[in-house]
């Protein structure tokens, strides 16, 4: 593993993997054709856009979610979506990039990686290959997860790698899918009109790290919802749960107890992968301290 770690050096302060370097290229200045995917239609607000390149989403002709990117980190701070029941199965999963991120004046539709991509410098410069997570024991985890979308073309559109981040197997198929399918169970069973998710990561604190020398490597990922209304017979034991409700998972069993504490009784494939349920304040309030910034993730905190 030393071998595919990079340490982030160098004087700048919090956050060098996910804020630092200049963008070199722009898709969009703003989120302006897919408000749709925010509550509100008004993204998060505080974080600082330097050195970010907001992505809507767009394949087959149409918008599915919204992706706030660093072209450095060659991964996403978050995606943002509306959450639907799934009216089939997981797709094949044909990986996808994102062409303007190599050229702006490029498709605006994700496209399927062909082979000839692979050998293609200005995509791998631009964004995350496949090959990046080749022998690294990371799976490509997807930040909007396939079956948190309605339709077939939904599920494909998620597909692409600025969806994903490098994440440790023990959370993306242990702890973490669970809250995924936790948070589903909640909109399908109390939840009236929809639901829209954010969900992100931060980055390591101090020694930052990267998958092939190019991915950073998120040391926690966040998510949180926001359920405007809700069943008026909510179970009083689900009455916290609503309009808002987030939660903090570790991707790295070796990381401090600060943030998620490690349940010492869990399964010893989940251990260390833990995921902390909490309010919407809380998690602002650890975004506000780790990323330096004062975060609202729903406008009017989705009253």
């Amino acid at each position: 593993m030393s071998q595919k770690k990079k340490f982030c050096t160098g004087a700048l302060l919090l956050l060098l993997c996910w804020l630092g370097g200049q963008v070199l290229g722009e898709i969009s200045d703003d989120f302006s054709h897919c408000l749709d995917f925010f509550y509100n239609k008004t993204p998060p607000k505080g974080i600082d856009a330097a050195g970010y390149q907001p992505i809507c989403q767009r394949y087959k002709n149409q918008y599915h979610f919204a992706s706030l990117y660093h072209r450095q980190s060659r991964a996403p701070l978050y995606s943002a979506y509306r959450l639907g029941l799934a009216d089939g199965k997981r797709p094949n999963n044909t990986w996808k990039y994102e062409p303007q991120l190599v050229f702006s004046r490029a498709s605006s539709e994700m496209t399927p990686f062909k082979f000839a991509t692979y050998l293609d410098q200005n995509v791998i410069e631009s964004q995350a290959m496949s090959n990046d997570y080749r022998n690294s024991n990371f799976t490509r985890g997807h930040l909007n997860p396939s079956m948190h979308q309605k339709t077939k073309e939904n599920r494909q559109a998620t597909f692409t790698l600025t969806n994903v981040v490098p994440q440790r197997a023990g959370s993306n198929g242990g702890s973490w899918n669970g809250l995924e399918n936790e948070v589903l169970k909640r909109f399908k069973a109390y939840c009236n009109g929809s639901m829209h998710v954010i969900t992100g990561v931060l980055p390591y604190e101090s020694e930052p790290l990267r998958i092939n020398n190019r991915v950073c490597v998120p040391e926690y990922m966040w998510s949180a919802y926001c359920c405007p209304s809700n069943r008026s017979d909510l179970p009083a034991h689900m009455q916290s749960f609503f309009p808002t409700h987030a939660a903090v998972g570790r991707n790295d069993p070796n990381s401090g107890e600060e943030i998620v504490p490690i349940n010492v009784k869990a399964k010893a494939s989940k251990r260390g992968y833990d995921v902390r349920r909490m309010s919407l304040e809380t998690l602002e309030g650890i975004l506000a301290q780790r990323l330096a910034m004062s975060v609202s993730l729903f406008h009017g905190q989705c009253q």
